[in-house]
């Protein structure tokens, strides 16, 4: 880029930081803004509390990604119909482009009866809850001694690992619409939970399916190995929780007393076989699970809110882009903004992956300004409507702050990892606000 452009990268995790540093290298002024406080999302928010090394790593990547002198953050604003800012009031500053990064902040959900029963929750909000971003971090959770997971991915296995470590449940069943062949979660992750995987009534369960799996002349052998490989690098046991699976089973319904929940209607699975991928099909046999918690670990969607065309839980793409990365679309149907990460394809990938996709959305977005020039709008105008907003704005010098009285609230307790679990306490140790 010869000359300067500006543009506004709405989001700030991985897609939303690794993408403006690709703009920034390039010579543009990039403003970030973030619902948050805190930069990362969900390598912030999402990945297990107890993965200090990982995430340590990924935000020594982040601080160096706001280094760059040619980055503005701007956080505690949200962007939205409903936010501090829409998108008509960042267009009306004068950004050459804009970035979508902003994630997948809503949770599916199949629309069954009885999901506004107290104890059924979505996976997002409960891993939000455990990592203390405010303001799940204050929300109340019924989690009762009898919990099941709808899902068999990672996000399961970490919410497992809640469930057992800190919830001490008794038993904790991952309910998973297709068969063993299928689960999704690595072998690395099932470590932390087959201590506790029950394995005489996994047994039972690996016979009850095998009709089923022989339906379709699948080896049992491949889902034993998915599960039980994870075996010889088994944790050790902290707690006396059960775990166990539940497959071929389609939840259909919740039911509880007094608003409360207390069971969890399935419907059976078999197994068929589509473009050579295992399907399931519900056979209309049903069953009760007794339970006290559900949690929903089925995926996510992008905010509807935001102010962009939605469809299929995912913002809209251009069918035929102007400007392809590796043949995928980036560019919404509206003029100059482009999406990048889970705004792009909700729940896809890890860390590694939305840094990618950041990346090759940040390409995109270049080859979109090199068909115009750069626009006359000045920083100083998005300063001025930031400081009438009525709340504080957090700046990178303030994260910086931020970081370092956390660093040394940990030392002082004795902890790996010390977080401020609200808004109040971040604002109030940054400075920004008074202290009550």
């Amino acid at each position: 880029m010869d000359k300067q452009y500006r543009i506004a990268v709405i989001g700030a995790g991985p897609a939303g930081l690794f993408g403006a540093r690709e703009l920034a290298l390039q010579g543009a002024h990039v403003m970030i803004f973030n619902r948050d406080i805190k930069p990362g999302g969900l390598a912030e928010y999402g990945i297990y509390p107890e993965k200090h090394t990982m995430k340590e790593g990924l935000r020594k990547q982040f601080r160096s990604v706001l280094d760059q002198e040619n980055i503005d953050y701007f956080g505690n604003v949200t962007v939205g119909t409903n936010g501090d800012l829409t998108l008509d009031n960042l267009r009306s500053f004068g950004f050459d482009a804009f970035l979508v990064t902003d994630g997948a902040q809503g949770g599916k959900s199949l629309d069954l009866p009885g999901e506004d029963l107290e104890g059924v929750y979505h996976a997002k909000d409960v891993v939000y809850f455990y990592n203390k971003l405010p303001p799940f971090s204050q929300r109340k959770f019924r989690f009762g001694k009898r919990c099941a997971i709808i899902g068999a991915g990672n996000v399961m296995v970490d919410i497992a690992r809640h469930l057992i470590d800190v919830q001490k449940a008794d038993v904790v069943t991952a309910v998973v619409r297709r068969g063993p062949g299928e689960v999704n979660f690595t072998k690395d992750e099932m470590r932390h939970l087959i201590p506790y995987l029950d394995l005489q009534e996994f047994e039972k369960e690996m016979g009850r399916v095998l009709p089923a799996l022989k339906a379709i002349e699948q080896d049992p052998e491949l889902g034993r190995r998915k599960i039980l490989d994870a075996q010889s690098r088994a944790d050790p046991k902290t707690a006396n929780t059960r775990f166990r699976f539940d497959f071929l089973a389609s939840p259909v319904g919740m039911l509880g007393e007094s608003g409360k929940l207390t069971k969890l209607e399935v419907e059976e699975n078999i197994l068929t076989l589509k473009d050579g991928t295992p399907k399931p099909r519900g056979t209309g046999a049903k069953r009760m699970i007794e339970v006290d918690t559900v949690i929903f670990a089925i995926g996510d969607k992008v905010d509807e809110s935001f102010g962009l065309p939605v469809e299929w839980n995912e913002y809209v793409k251009k069918a035929e882009p102007r400007f392809p990365v590796d043949g995928l679309s980036y560019e919404s149907p509206e003029e100059e903004i482009f999406v990048g990460g889970w705004s792009r394809k909700a729940s896809d990938g890890l860390v590694g992956y939305a840094r990618k996709d950041g990346i090759n959305a940040a390409r995109a977005v270049s080859l979109f300004l090199k068909t115009k020039s750069p626009s006359s709008g000045n920083v100083e105008d998005v300063i001025a409507r930031l400081k009438v907003l009525g709340k504080p704005v957090v700046f990178k010098e303030d994260i910086r702050r931020l970081e370092a009285i956390e660093v040394e609230e940990a030392r002082k307790r004795g902890l790996e990892e010390f977080k401020y679990a609200t808004n109040e306490e971040m604002l109030q140790a940054m400075g920004l606000v008074e202290t009550a």
